[in-house]
């Protein structure tokens, strides 16, 4: 005699709370029914309360211990050592994936050259089922002229957050996620020119596609607002080029580039360089922001300095629950047999925290 819905769903109900959490095929495999049908009745026990849904599984209302989650049920994210922006994407990845039932490893790419490479190698060999990768792509050559081949070549799924490649490249047709930092070069010169400054020096780092976008949209949109006579680029410090073993022949002291220009503004790249170079413009007796505004980029630490400083804020923590989401859509097609539909690169806005750096040039 067939076994009723509700009789068999009080089942499931029973052993997922026993195990902690059981694969959707695994229970249809144990119960001699399809997948569809699982599926149904674990989204009814859920509307019930009595189960919690996720990807591909059927989890316990009481908490379940991390082994249970390992192994097939997990994706790798893998992103640059030291890169404390990331962070918050990290937990936005954890977070979105914790709901769906997956476990991320976060792997670090330490060094140049092919730490990327063996940090997925290491991911795939541990099981994983997906990939969220950040190369570091410290140069525009490792960026576009670097054969990126054997990663379009990769078996599982795969999503780049906060890189997208050049068209040309063999990873475009990759899903990506990135903040729009041109759009955020826009917020920090309008907020600047709209408290009436009009000479404003960049100090930015030149060691990721992040500082190459910001410099080069520093540039155009000052040169579109008539303002490019009066503003100047440095490096945010001496190591924040592209081998930061080496002192880069393009540093400069900003105390020194702010005097020489006349500048009353500031935008920084990165939020740890902009505390400590503001440290520096008030030693030299550059009030901030009385004599000089201050717009940090990144928005990570900005507001734990002596003078919480107004930010240019990328989505970060978004960047990461979106590049899951990407991701889980490329699962569920393959764990359905369907196509997964076209590519998507998404680009997500900035925002813009004012605090106490920034007001109108003194006068005179």
């Amino acid at each position: 005699m067939r076994e009723s819905a509700e009789r068999r769903q009080a089942r499931i109900a029973e052993l997922v709370r026993a195990r902690g959490v059981a694969r959707i095929t695994d229970l249809a495999d144990e119960f001699g029914v399809s997948v569809v049908t699982v599926r149904r009745d674990v989204e009814d026990l859920a509307r019930r309360g009595e189960v919690r849904r996720g990807h591909g599984v059927a989890r316990s209302l009481r908490p379940v211990s991390e082994p249970a989650l390992v192994g097939g049920d997990s994706v790798a994210m893998i992103v640059p050592e030291r890169n404390t922006y990331l962070t918050e994407a990290v937990q936005g990845a954890r977070e979105a994936a914790e709901k769906a039932g997956l476990r991320v490893e976060l792997h670090i790419a330490a060094g140049d050259g092919g730490a990327e490479r063996e940090a997925v190698r290491q991911a795939l060999d541990g099981g994983a089922r997906g990939l969220l990768l950040s190369p570091h792509w410290r140069t525009r050559a490792e960026e576009t002229e670097a054969d990126h081949g054997w990663l379009s070549a990769l078996s599982v799924p795969t999503v780049l957050v906060e890189r997208r490649p050049a068209r040309t490249s063999a990873i475009y047709p990759l899903d990506s996620v990135r903040s729009d930092h041109a759009y955020g070069v826009h917020l920090a010169l309008e907020h600047l020119t709209g408290l009436g400054h009009r000479r404003i020096v960049l100090a930015a780092r030149d060691d990721s596609p992040t500082a190459r976008v910001i410099r080069e949209e520093f540039a155009g949109q000052t040169a579109a607002r008539d303002l490019a006579a009066g503003c100047r680029t440095v490096l945010s410090s001496r190591t924040a080029g592209p081998d930061p073993s080496a002192v880069d022949p393009r540093s400069a002291d900003l105390v020194a580039a702010v005097r020489e220009t006349g500048a009353t503004a500031v935008l920084i790249h990165s939020d740890m360089d902009a505390l400590v170079l503001v440290q520096r413009l008030q030693a030299a007796g550059i009030e901030v922001p009385g004599r000089c505004s201050v717009v940090a980029y990144n928005d990570v630490v900005a507001d734990m300095g002596p003078v919480p400083l107004t930010a240019v804020a990328p989505p970060k923590a978004e960047l990461g629950r979106i590049g899951l989401g990407l991701l889980l859509r490329r699962l569920d097609a393959a764990r359905e047999g369907l196509r997964p539909g076209p590519t998507r690169h998404v680009e997500l806005l900035p925002g813009l925290v004012v605090r106490g750096s920034t007001s109108p040039p003194a006068a005179g």
